[in-house]
This record gives C-alpha cells, sequence and structure tokens, in this order.
C-alpha cells in the first residue's frame, strides 16, 4: 500500500494511539520516520523506539512506545499534540532566522536541513534554515 504522505500516515498513528490509551504503535519503517522518533525520543516525548521485521519478507516495521506519566487511574500522556506543517501539496521552508517557537519554547519544531532532520532549536544553533516537517507538544 502507497501513501501520499507517510509522515502524515506517522502522525495520525501516533496521535490516535495517545488517543486511545495504547503503550506502542506500529508502522511501516524509513529513514525518516526514523529520525522523527529519533527526535521524539531525544526530547523526552517517547519512552522508545525500535524496528523490526514485519510480517512480509523483506519489511521492516517501526514500532513506538509512548510515554505516560502518572500512576494507572491518573496517567496522562506526555505528548499532548502534533501538528504536520509541510505537506506535499505545499511545502514551507523556513530560512534560520525564523524557525517557529512552539507554544514559547515548550515544544519542538522538527526541521529537515541539509545537515540532517533536528529539532528548530538544534538548527538555530547551527545556523540553518530547511523544510519544517511538523510541530510536536
Amino acid at each position: 500500500m502507497s501513501f501520499t504522505d507517510p509522515i502524515a500516515d506517522m502522525l495520525t498513528r501516533i496521535r490516535n494511539a495517545v488517543m486511545a490509551g495504547h503503550a506502542q504503535v506500529a508502522m511501516p519503517n524509513s529513514k525518516m520516520k526514523v529520525e522523527i522518533a529519533r527526535i521524539l525520543k531525544d526530547e523526552g516525548f517517547l519512552e522508545g523506539y525500535e524496528v523490526v521485521d514485519g510480517e512480509h519478507e523483506g519489511q521492516k516495521v517501526l514500532r513506538l512506545k509512548i510515554k505516560y506519566v502518572g500512576e494507572r487511574r491518573q496517567r496522562r500522556p506526555v505528548l499532548s499534540g502534533l501538528e504536520r506543517v509541510s505537506k506535499p501539496g505545499r511545502r514551507i521552508y523556513t530560512k534560520k532566522t525564523d524557525i517557529p517557537w512552539v507554544l514559547s519554547g515548550i515544544g519542538v519544531a522538527i526541521i529537515s536541513t541539509p545537515k540532517g532532520v533536528m529539532t528548530g532549536a538544534r538548527a538555530r544553533q547551527l545556523g540553518v534554515g530547511g523544510e519544517i516537517i511538523c510541530k510536536v507538544w
């Protein structure tokens, strides 16, 4: 099955799993998805991620472990929002001086730059702009 926008599919799967209270979510693997998962783990939104073999031969699956805080009854997800910014129909690029702040620095903007996929804060440090993939808070 092919998707028009696999990154939006990933974000929707994460959003649905968080709303349903699932501990983990699986999706088809790609390099970009692994980089986004790495950033989400480093920023504390996910407990972890792993790439495992899928049901079909040669197919890999990315499995994310969603992070929650609190005891069983008062359990709340760390991740409260995901928003896709740049889409296949309309790409959104930013200069190094115009990298957006997400919720006054509480959230994270994930940006694809010539130096790799990174957070908005890291792109500001390195002085590079790029395509704004998504915002997470």
